[in-house]
């Protein structure tokens, strides 16, 4: 059935606002600026700054919430499900653990390249196969495990193409760029385990996506920008790129901002498009299919590393291409897209009734995202 306008827009909303929001953010890292008291041009290098913001953004999903639930209550017939109440601190937990992700995934944004930083977040469908055995009793198929073992396959591929790019180009140090890769996959084994505390402790309440989003949004811009306080004392040396070589320097970040104006342009659009990105995303899945939404954000890390070259801020290797393709495989392996296909094919059919997941869909649909609540409408 041919999609309908309105599908097509929220098709090209997830797309547009995922990809811009990884953009958006490298944008900000690859701008160099006067900070206070006269310090001469410096990179903006804040991550912790550009991870409140994100929080922000998502936090601002409470008020999309209310906003949709009001518009639905107008109506002579209520469609929208609000959800039961629930104890908001059910979210801190994982909040915690998605606070500690995404600032580390924006200090290794530093280090390493926007398509490669995006490709290398594949990495979370591989711990979060092996906690979900480990912690919530799950049976996965033997087409998740080879899909567990493509992706593997896939991120050496991109860590190698990672590791050849980093002679030659000045872009990033090749000592930044290994950094920064392992960072990446740090991160993700957080993530991993956020997703396992929301689907054992979490998930069983009816929460509505949005304000599910917007719950850890709070937990995460309340607590990170109390931190930024401590961190303004913390020296950490070399390890910072900022010239009082501490943790994070909010000062210095917005002194640089009130030098160079279009580094907050490339803040807000970070802050705006994650917040956009999750309402489509929710929209998508509801409107179209989870599975619309797998290839929607495969789609988004294509665009990514496109505009990337496009803008010159990486060069192309062939092996990426390569790593791409393979984590493409692995990822629809996991997530079951080749099920449809073979179940065409009449000698296939009953292998693919005998591996039925017996998994919740909402595991594979949290693997669609970023990491967040990512539910049959999350964000």
């Amino acid at each position: 059935m041919a999609w309908t306008k309105y599908q097509l827009f929220l098709a090209g909303l997830m797309l547009t606002t995922g990809s811009l929001n990884t953009l958006s953010a490298k944008w900000a890292d690859l701008f160099s600026a006067k900070g206070c008291h006269g310090d001469p041009d410096h990179p903006f290098t804040h991550p912790f700054v550009q991870a409140v913001g994100m929080f922000l953004g998502e936090f601002s999903c409470i008020a999309v919430f209310y906003l949709l639930l009001c518009h639905d209550r107008r109506r002579p017939e209520p469609r929208m499900n609000p959800g039961q109440s629930f104890n908001p601190l059910l979210f801190f937990p994982p909040a915690m653990c998605d606070m500690t992700a995404t600032s580390i995934m924006y200090v290794a944004l530093n280090m390493t390249s926007a398509s490669s930083f995006q490709m290398l977040r594949g990495a979370v469908i591989i711990f979060t196969g092996l906690l979900s055995v480990a912690f919530l009793g799950r049976r996965l198929t033997p087409s998740q495990w080879v899909g567990i073992l493509t992706t593997i396959l896939g991120l050496v591929v991109v860590g190698l193409a990672d590791f050849f790019s980093g002679h030659s180009q000045d872009t990033h140090k090749l000592s930044d760029v290994v950094t920064g890769d392992l960072l990446i996959i740090l991160a993700q084994v957080i993530v991993s385990v956020q997703m396992v505390l929301e689907e054992k402790f979490v998930y069983k309440h009816d929460v509505h996506p949005l304000r599910a989003v917007g719950t850890e949004g709070f937990f995460g811009f309340f607590v990170l920008s109390l931190l930024l306080i401590p961190m303004y004392f913390i020296h950490v040396g070399a390890f910072s790129g900022n010239p009082r070589q501490v943790l994070e320097d909010a000062l210095d970040a917005f002194c640089q901002i009130g030098h160079e104006p279009l580094i907050l342009l490339a803040l807000l659009g970070n802050t705006v498009s994650i917040a956009f990105f999750n309402f489509a995303g929710i929209s998508v899945t509801k409107e179209i299919s989870a599975t619309t939404r797998m290839v929607l954000d495969s789609l988004r890390t294509l665009v990514i590393w496109a505009v990337s070259l496009a803008l010159g801020w990486e060069q192309f290797h062939g092996l990426q291409v390569l790593g791409f393709l393979v984590l493409l495989v692995g990822t629809g392996l996991y997530n079951g897209l080749h099920r449809p296909l073979l179940a065409r094919i009449p000698c296939c059919a009953a292998m693919v009734r005998a591996e039925e997941p017996e998994d919740s869909p909402g595991e594979s649909e949290r693997l669609l995202g970023d990491g967040r609540v990512q539910r049959a409408d999350e964000g």
